[in-house]
Order: structure tokens, then C-alpha cells, then sequence
């Protein structure tokens, strides 16, 4: 047993015998699971089109095979090793809880935030551990000082709940939310950062952009944006719930200041996890959610002050680390974007059938968004799934309509030809006429 393995497997026993309890030492599971996979050879490419190696990855999960999820960009299932932490810090939580969650348990959370400072490329004194990437970013959204007239820019195809906080702000505060339109998809990226740049004005305080927009996986030039808007010292806010642990990237890369995102979408940790990231310089200048002491001021850990709250949720994040990392980012996303291409590649031979995404390198990621000529959208969203347990999500916007797919890493090939099959047939005879 190795270092890390030992620290993952002795903490908690040692905490319960302090408390005169009895627990059974549980190895760590995700380390071992993740050393056996790193040990697999080959390019990210090669591994990609592994069934084996990818067989091994899709038995850690707890899905039920009786159906087909190709929504995991809403929120995804945990390994078991994720499931079994959880419950085993809850577990322990229950057992005295003012000691257990706040004495021995509370502190442990600075492991894992040093843990995810680490694959972020950041320093962990510009990590929040928080629920998910509404909470981290409303922080940021919300937190800016800002005078009636100030404007802030953001796209339309931004999520809508982070525009619904700007726009609460307007009414609010009478600052000015203004909008962008995007192509879709946005193949350009000089075009891209025109369309920036010709809203900014010498009113614009702050600007909010998606690294991956949910609704159709476009991925946004964020270090160029980022760029654009430092030479006029404007904060950026990054969404990157859709990116982190799905694109193979540190943070470190962006070049950005402002970071949110949910860990519960593409690590695959507990549900009710997220991530926040400040750049230090930036920690002072930006009031938390919750009420904080001013001693804490400067220290990123007063996005945390929420009240009590679970200590489980946060410590299991830890066995996702290791998880992803066993997997391999790069692998884990070229995988991704392999199953991607088999079902867009197949229904694409039909002429009906329009994509809204980019399956271009710079500007598309494992989600993408298909819409048939004929077929309407929610119409076939739910014959998918009543009729043939294919889960999907329906799209609609002032854009563009259509399903919006994400196969993951347990997802099979079988799952993905079964679902262009029954796609195949939607648009050979058409839908069912309601009764």
C-alpha cells in the first residue's frame, strides 16, 4: 500500500477509535482501481477504442443497464467507489456529529481542497469547496460592488439560471444586462471575439462567459476573452460547469481569474459538489453569498460560511479525484468525443438530420445537439424514452431546436447504436400518432 492509499484508508478508523468506536478499515478503493487503469498502455486514441479497458471503467459505476442515459451533462452518476466514501463519512458524521463534523471531519476538507488544487494547475488558497456551479458562480455574479448603469455582458446562450441572476440585478440594483448572439455553431474565433468586443463599453464592469455552453457543447475561446478583457480591467467570470474534468485542461491554462463549476457533472463526485475559483488579488474584493466575518476578508474559505452542512459530500470528492485521474483526462475525453463521433457520424448520412454543434477540435466536446427536419423536438424526446428508455434532453431556444446527447465514460457502443437505431427508425416511419 502506497502513501496516498494510506492516508485514503486511515483517517477515518483512526477517528473512530479516538471516539471509542469500532469501524472496519475499508481499502482505497478508488486509488487501487485507478492504479490498475493508469497501468493500461496506448494513446489516448488507441486506449479510446479499447471496449476492454473501457469495460473495466463502466463495472466502478451502479447505472442501470435496463435503459440509456445520454443525459449525463445534467448530472451524473458516482462510481461506487464515490458512493461507498460518502456513506462511510456519513456514517461516521452520525455517530456524534458535533465532534464527528466538526472536530474530526471539518479539517479533513483541506486535503481535498489541496487535492483539486493540484489537478487545477492553482494554489489551494484560491479554492471554495461549494454545492454545485450556480452557488460558486452567483457568488461571483452577486458579489461585485456595482452602481445603477453599470452593464454587464454575457451571451444569450449563456445558462439561463446565471442570467437569471444578472437579470434579478437589474431589477435589483438598475445595472444593464447586455447580450450577445452567438452562431451555432461558432466556428471562428476571431468572429467570436469580435462579437465581444463590440459590446464592451466604457460601462461594462463584468462579463460572463460559458468555456462549454450546455445546450449544444460549444466550446468558447475563454483565454483569448479572458485576454481581451484584462487589457480594459474587466473581471471575467468563467462557467465552466460543463468543461472541468470533461476537456483536458488546468485551470492554470485559461489565463482567468473567476472560476466556477459543479463536480457532480463530469468528475463524477458526490451530488451537491462544486468547485469556486478566485484569483488571490481578487478574494478581498468580492462579498460571499453568506454573511462572513471581516477577518475573513482575504481568505477564499468565506464562500464556504453556508451553516452547518455535510462533511460527506466534500470528503468523497477526494475518491473522484482519483478516479478521474486513473482514468486519465486525456484519455477519458478523447473516449468522450470517440463515441460522439460514431453516433454523429451515423445519423449525419441522413439529410434530415442537422447538427447544432461543432465537431471541429477547438470548438466541440463530448455534448452535442441533433435535430431531424420533421420530427418534433419534445415529440421524439419523449418516444425516446417512453417507448425505448433513451434518455435525452429536448432543446429549445430562439436559435435552434433539437436533443441534446451525452454519452459518458460507462456508456457503451451498444448504447450508442441502439440509440441511433431507434433514431434511424423515427426518421424512416415517423413518429406514432397520438390517440
Amino acid at each position: 500500500m502506497d502513501r496516498r492509499e494510506f492516508l485514503a484508508t486511515a483517517t477515518l478508523p483512526a477517528a473512530a477509535a479516538g471516539l471509542g468506536l469500532s469501524f472496519t478499515l475499508v481499502p482505497g478503493r478508488a486509488a487501487a482501481i485507478g492504479r490498475d487503469l493508469a497501468r493500461h498502455q496506448g494513446s489516448p486514441d488507441e486506449v479510446a477504442r479499447d471496449e476492454d479497458f473501457w469495460f473495466d471503467v463502466g463495472q466502478a459505476f451502479t447505472v442501470d443497464r435496463s435503459l440509456v442515459n445520454l443525459n449525463n451533462g445534467g448530472v451524473s452518476p458516482a462510481p461506487a467507489v464515490v458512493q461507498d466514501a460518502m456513506k462511510r463519512h456519513l456514517d461516521f458524521s452520525n455517530t456524534c456529529p458535533p465532534h464527528a463534523l466538526w472536530t474530526v471531519l471539518e479539517p479533513q476538507r483541506e486535503g481535498v481542497r489541496k487535492e483539486l488544487a493540484r489537478i487545477c494547475g492553482v494554489d489551494a488558497e484560491e479554492l471554495a469547496i461549494t454545492r454545485n456551479a450556480s452557488e460558486s458562480l452567483q457568488n461571483l455574479q452577486l458579489g461585485f460592488d456595482l452602481k445603477r448603469g453599470d452593464e454587464i455582458l454575457a451571451a444569450t446562450l449563456d445558462y439561463p439560471r446565471m442570467l437569471t441572476a444578472f437579470r434579478q440585478r437589474e431589477r435589483r440594483e438598475g445595472v444593464k444586462l447586455v447580450t450577445l448572439t452567438l452562431p451555432v455553431p461558432a466556428e471562428d474565433e476571431a468572429a467570436i471575439l469580435k462579437l465581444y468586443e463590440e459590446r464592451i463599453t466604457d460601462r461594462t464592469r463584468l462579463i460572463l462567459v460559458s468555456h462549454v455552453i450546455n445546450v449544444t457543447g460549444q466550446v468558447m475561446p475563454v483565454r483569448a476573452i479572458c485576454e481581451l478583457a484584462r487589457k480594459r480591467d474587466i473581471p471575467v467570470i468563467v462557467d465552466g460547469a460543463h468543461s472541468f474534468a470533461h476537456l483536458d485542461f488546468k485551470l492554470s491554462d485559461l489565463g482567468c481569474e473567476l472560476f466556477g463549476t459543479s463536480l457532480h457533472k463530469w468528475l463524477f463526485a458526490p451530488h451537491g459538489t462544486g468547485l469556486l475559483y478566485v484569483k488571490r488579488e481578487r478574494i478581498e474584493g468580492i462579498w460571499p453569498l453568506m454573511a462572513a466575518p471581516p477577518e475573513m476578508s482575504k481568505d477564499i474559505r468565506k464562500f464556504e460560511e453556508i451553516g452547518t452542512h455535510p462533511a460527506a459530500n466534500a470528503l468523497a470528492i477526494a475518491e473522484a479525484v482519483s478516479f478521474h485521474e486513473g482514468i486519465g483526462p486525456s484519455r477519458k475525453f478523447a473516449r468522450m468525443l470517440y463515441l460522439r463521433d460514431r453516433w454523429t457520424s451515423r445519423l449525419l448520412q441522413n439529410d434530415r438530420v442537422r447538427l447544432h454543434s461543432s465537431l471541429k477540435p477547438a470548438f466541440g466536446c463530448s455534448i452535442a445537439t441533433v435535430e431531424v427536419d420533421g420530427l418534433e423536438t419534445p415529440a421524439l424526446q419523449s418516444w425516446l424514452w417512453d417507448k425505448h428508455r433513451i434518455l435525452t434532453v429536448a432543446i429549445a431556444n430562439d436559435q435552434f431546436k433539437g436533443l441534446r446527447v451525452t454519452p459518458s465514460v460507462y456508456t457503451t457502443l451498444t448504447d450508442i447504436d441502439r440509440f441511433c437505431e431507434v433514431m434511424e427508425t423515427a426518421i424512416r416511419d415517423g413518429l406514432p400518432k397520438k390517440a
